[in-house]
């Protein structure tokens, strides 16, 4: 008798065991169960922060918990882009990728510390932002018709001005220059607000740029828009044709802000995530938020994101190659 009972209770002992042992992984299978991160590769205040945050707190909503945005800002995304490389791949680690961490920099940087289409999982593309091509008024051309002949007359005497070598405009004006097969004279600055003000100044005559900074100008009758880069007019600007429109598809491409985490992600968390971000960018409040930037949302799936991330690069690699810029 004493022996059943001593053995019932090592019975009981074991299961209780094993049933507090397997408390920890049963807890590790429900995920989220603390706040994620999310790597965003620029300082604070600019658009691609602007966008993330927007997503940050509607994407914590969704997943039951909180989604921190931690700027890691330098060498043109490359740095917070690095980082999340090499964090690990298990949700809690999440990043923005943009045209240029993830289109440029691996065409203009030959010794970046990580690859744009292996050393990341994608999520989806969150939200495309329409690029722009505008003229100063005093600029003798009143469409692009009339612009590419008056550069054609005078080769490398209309300058434009971008945010810096390997810049989203730098490329942008590179590969209109190879599209319309003009030659207009670079010039680089530190940052789109100085590129902005020598525009408005009339000191360069060409500026490509984001369409939410050059917005306000055009509208204000400063700058001179010729062409969207966007999949269809602008609302802002209907009477604004796209570079698709005018013969020119290369040079159509919008600017793009997508969700990424590391490489190796197991599957199950891609697509919780995937689905949960897809719902926040169907929200009424989030597409108003994103719209007052001129951006519009797309959530695309994985396997979408990926090749449009690997065309990104090829397109770069060309201009690149092409335009003979290369970054240290």
């Amino acid at each position: 008798m004493q022996r059943r009972q001593v053995f019932r209770v090592l019975v009981a002992a074991s299961a209780a065991f094993a049933a507090c042992a397997a408390l920890p992984a049963a807890a590790q299978t429900h995920y989220p169960n603390k706040p994620i991160t999310l790597v965003v590769p620029f300082p604070a205040g600019g658009t691609t922060d602007i966008v993330a945050r927007i997503v940050a707190d509607k994407l914590g909503q969704q997943l039951g918990q909180a989604v921190v945005v931690d700027n890691r800002g330098g060498a043109g995304g490359s740095i917070g882009t690095a980082y999340l490389a090499k964090a690990a791949p298990d949700g809690y680690t999440l990043g923005i990728a943009t045209a240029s961490t993830h289109g440029i920099n691996p065409a203009v940087y030959p010794r970046l510390s990580y690859d744009a289409t292996k050393d990341f999982t994608t999520i989806t593309n969150l939200a495309s932002v329409p690029n722009v091509m505008s003229i100063h008024p005093s600029v003798k051309a009143t469409d692009m018709k009339s612009f590419i002949a008056l550069a054609h007359s005078q080769p490398n005497k209309l300058a434009y001005g971008s945010a810096g070598n390997g810049s989203v405009s730098h490329m942008m004006g590179e590969l209109f220059k190879m599209s319309s097969k003009t030659e207009l004279l670079h010039v680089p600055y530190k940052g789109v607000g100085p590129a902005l003000n020598d525009a408005l100044a009339g000191q360069v005559q060409v500026l490509f740029d984001n369409l939410p900074s050059s917005l306000p100008f055009i509208e204000g009758g400063k700058l001179r828009a010729l062409a969207v880069a966007a999949p269809k007019r602008v609302a802002a600007l209907p009477n604004v044709p796209t570079f698709a429109e005018l013969g020119l598809p290369e040079v159509n491409d919008a600017a793009w802000f997508g969700l990424i985490a590391p490489a190796n992600l197991p599957a199950d968390l891609q697509g919780k995530l995937n689905a949960a971000a897809i719902k926040v960018l169907a929200l009424p409040e989030v597409k108003a938020k994103l719209e007052k930037l001129g951006a519009t949302p797309v959530g695309n799936s994985p396997a979408q994101f990926a090749a449009q991330i690997k065309s990104e690069v090829a397109k770069n690699k060309r201009v690149a190659v092409a335009a003979k810029i290369s970054l240290d």
